[in-house]
């Protein structure tokens, strides 16, 4: 399995960005597909989650409102839309087989056993 993750640039403050994840190797709703960011000096989060097997998944309270998560069958591929761009929202994007997200309730882990990293995609954000 292979994921390849995309669509990455530069985005306005306020504006929307949206990040693919496309799936090699296996169908994207036979894996939990979660989504990551690092920026610079911290350490990687992660905030965002597709699993076929649960439609209740939390979200961190910096990103409540502001993101949608979505899936298209036939690229097999996993979207991230993030609205309302912040400039805390500059940072390396990566998109994982696993999925680990620090909510107000505590901490959500999904995974299977496979542990597949795409490549990151660098989102930087200007006034």
């Amino acid at each position: 399995v292979q994921l390849q993750a995309s669509g990455g640039g530069s985005v306005h403050l306020g504006e929307s960005l949206k990040l693919s994840c496309e799936v090699f190797g296996s169908t994207q709703d036979q894996l939990p597909i979660g989504w990551y960011r690092q920026a610079p000096g911290n350490e990687r989060e992660g905030f965002a989650c597709m699993d076929e097997r649960d439609d209740n998944i939390p979200s961190p309270e910096f990103l409540k409102g502001r993101f949608t998560v979505s899936r298209d069958a036939a690229r097999n591929t996993v979207y991230l839309q993030i609205d309302n761009v912040k400039a805390d929202d500059a940072a390396v994007y990566y998109c994982a087989t696993r999925c680990e997200i620090r909510h107000d309730g505590g901490f959500y882990n999904v995974w299977y056993g496979m542990d597949v990293w795409g490549k990151g995609t660098q989102v930087t954000v200007s006034s």
